[in-house]
């Protein structure tokens, strides 16, 4: 292969395609507007200046987009890490906010090192269902108070936001319909001098770019030890929100990502923005269904304008996206919200052939998430629920079965299943001591040792038997139920 050839393989797919440029910069600038109310209320919630949340919206975006593990998906400030560093910043101050967010940032960077990003595969199906359901409920619910005591126009302008984003997909596709609703909608208020909520009455949108300096704290152990607590929840809910997230594009855009890169990513991203004194962020899920789903953008490039053409709608036109109706923006939410629902997961149909231990796990999943309107919390519960129902279900799959010898000198007893903590307890029960011959076999072929209580169970059987003077033959072990066996039958007698 030629040099020219091997760099035209390097090129991100925007550069020679037009198409594609033209799909991830319109998709950036809707994430953009999208971004900026979404951005205002966070800091709102964190007890910040307004200005804060929009900072760290652009350098998460603009730093992810260049060492994340998800392409197309968009970091920002977000409400769940809002909620997290929220009291720190209330009872010790913004300086401390800050350091709590570096802090979290290097503990991200260190847990994704440790390979935090493969416990991805232990949650199940149905917690992920119960996740992409339960943040279309939440975008939903962030709505609401927009359309509480506000002039009328908003419900006319609101429908017909909606409207726009339904039918004109149908018109063409050149253009997000999302941009265009934005567009006609604050055109409409503008040249009808309609008054209605508007996005400059969110809070003031910054002047100038953010400057980069170190955190107005006490460089001591006792500032360590106050930030450390606040710092680690949040990198935990900024990871498992982003590895969330990430998956669930995977899915949408048939792609796989580096989960391993994402976690670290997430955690250069905190770094970069607590030193630019912003709050902090982690994986949007709305935003990244505006820019995925709606839009279609699948590259790094969106993710980067989307942080880019943040800082140059607030500092240029912030004048002209001030004047932006609130209703447009509430319509491009709502409009996410009934697209991210998995409405396939409560369809009757789906609901009759659901085992109802998935249905369950699913549930309980939404409403703790919907309940306090924190994802890890929600994914947290509905992952033990599932790993409670898959356990109880294992359970009842190990089976005694004896077969006598015809000399009447030994019995065989068959076992067939998985052994472990919660099947291994009811095996002592399944053997007839008193009226079994001198010797007794159990064959193991059928099954597979995967604990120390299904080794202390075997223990307990075989010192039954022994003290009634008959002797008991293990039989039938594959390679790592024997190697298992070996390691700890006779060890566990203390515990038994």
């Amino acid at each position: 292969m030629s040099p020219a050839a091997r760099l035209r393989g390097l090129k991100p797919d925007w550069i020679s395609d037009p198409k594609v440029w033209r799909t991830e910069v319109l998709g950036g600038l809707v994430v953009a507007l999208a971004l900026i109310p979404e951005a205002i209320s966070f800091s709102i919630i964190a007890g910040v200046d307004p200005a804060i949340g929009l900072f760290a919206s652009f350098t998460m975006a603009v730093t992810i987009a260049i060492v994340g593990g998800r392409r197309a998906m968009i970091s920002a400030a977000t409400g769940a890490v809002a909620l997290v560093i929220a009291p720190l910043n209330r009872e010790h101050g913004f300086g401390h906010l800050v350091a709590a967010v570096i802090l979290a940032g290097v503990f991200q960077i260190a847990l994704g090192a440790l390979g935090v990003a493969k416990l991805m595969r232990f949650i199940p199906r149905s917690v992920m269902v119960g996740f992409v359901n339960s943040l279309a409920i939440l975008i939903f619910m962030a709505q609401i108070p927009e359309m509480r005591g506000v002039p009328w126009p908003v419900y006319p302008l609101i429908v017909g936001g909606l409207a726009l984003m339904v039918f004109f997909p149908k018109l063409t596709t050149v253009v997000p319909a999302p941009l265009v609703s934005i567009v006609i909608l604050t055109v409409i208020t503008l040249a009808a001098g309609i008054a209605v909520p508007t996005v400059g009455g969110k809070g003031e949108l910054p002047s100038s770019l953010p400057v980069p300096g170190l955190p107005d704290v006490p460089f001591t152990l006792d500032t360590l030890t106050t930030i450390a607590p606040y710092a680690f929840a949040m990198a935990l809910v900024g990871l498992m929100e982003s590895l969330m997230t990430a998956k669930l594009v995977d899915e949408i855009t048939d792609t796989h990502s580096d989960k391993t890169r994402e976690s670290i990513g997430q955690g250069i991203a905190n770094v970069v923005t607590g030193f630019f004194g912003g709050m902090g962020g982690c994986a949007m899920i709305g935003q990244t269904m505006i820019n995925v789903k709606v839009s279609g953008a699948r590259t790094r490039l969106s993710t980067f304008l989307a942080g880019a053409f943040l800082m140059v709608l607030c500092i240029v036109f912030g004048p002209v996206v001030s004047d932006i109706p609130m209703a447009a923006l509430v319509a491009v939410m709502v409009m996410v919200s009934f697209a991210t629902f998995d409405w396939h997961s409560i369809a009757p149909k789906t609901l009759k052939r659901m085992p109802a231990g998935e249905i369950t796990v699913m549930v309980i999943t939404v409403v703790c998430v919907v309940a306090t309107h924190n994802l890890a919390i929600g994914v947290i519960v509905g992952s033990i629920t599932a790993m409670v129902v898959f356990a109880k279900r294992v359970a009842h799959l190990a089976e005694v079965t004896a077969v006598a010898d015809p000399d009447g000198n030994s019995v065989v007893y068959r076992v067939t299943g998985e052994l472990f903590f919660a099947s291994s307890n009811d095996l002592v029960g399944q053997f007839d001591y008193a009226t079994d011959p001198k010797k007794v076999v159990i064959d193991l072929s059928a099954a597979h040792i995967w604990d120390a209580s299904s080794v202390a169970a075997l223990d307990g059987i075989a010192a039954k038997y022994a003290q009634r003077g008959k002797t008991v033959e293990i039989t039938g072990l594959n390679d790592p139920s024997a190697d298992l066996h070996g390691k700890l039958t006779g060890e566990l007698a203390a515990s038994h």
